[in-house]
């Protein structure tokens, strides 16, 4: 299951829509390198309108790309998972406003369905505001199950939510 191709890499979206959103996405970045993973790339913020039922404010998001050493997928999620904890992520709402988002969306070419992970990311690929910041870094990744690349996903994409360059 663990991928050992030579050029492997992994994706994570981030997000923030409370606080100080892009303190937050970078406090959630630095706690990325702090926990022994290789960013090698992100992506620019984008300024992103909350989809789903609950209402809120508009979200910052990116992608961030991480590559070798990869620790294991569940370990990743679990340091993500932790990272989310210490910038005081709560889960009170499904879908509801938060400090920070931290999504494993695609890790190398594994596919993985556990109660923990499920890889790729299962609704990334419905997603402007997850496709258009990893269209940005990495146009030609291609999605372990849909076998197409994050370009084609963008251009055939349903999803006409709002996503655009954050400007401060």
């Amino acid at each position: 299951m663990f991928s050992n191709h030579k050029h492997a890499k992994a994706y994570i979206s981030l997000g923030s829509n409370l606080g100080d959103r892009g303190g937050n996405l970078l406090l959630a970045v630095r706690g990325m390198m702090e926990a022994a993973l290789c960013v090698t790339r992100l992506s620019s913020i984008y300024e992103t309108e909350p989809i789903g039922e609950v209402e809120q404010t508009p979200f910052l998001n990116m992608v961030a790309e991480v590559g070798k050493p990869l620790p294991p997928a569940e370990q990743m999620m679990a340091r993500l998972l932790r990272i989310e904890w210490l910038l005081g992520r709560t889960r009170d709402v499904k879908d509801g406003p938060r400090t920070i988002d931290l999504d494993l969306l695609f890790y190398a070419d594994v596919i993985n369905h556990t109660e923990f992970l499920t890889l790729p990311h299962p609704r990334m690929h419905k997603r402007r505001f997850v496709l258009e910041p990893l269209v940005e870094i990495a146009p030609h990744a291609v999605h372990p199950t849909l076998k197409v690349t994050a370009k084609e996903l963008l251009e055939s994409l349903n999803d006409q939510s709002a996503v655009k360059r954050w400007c401060p």
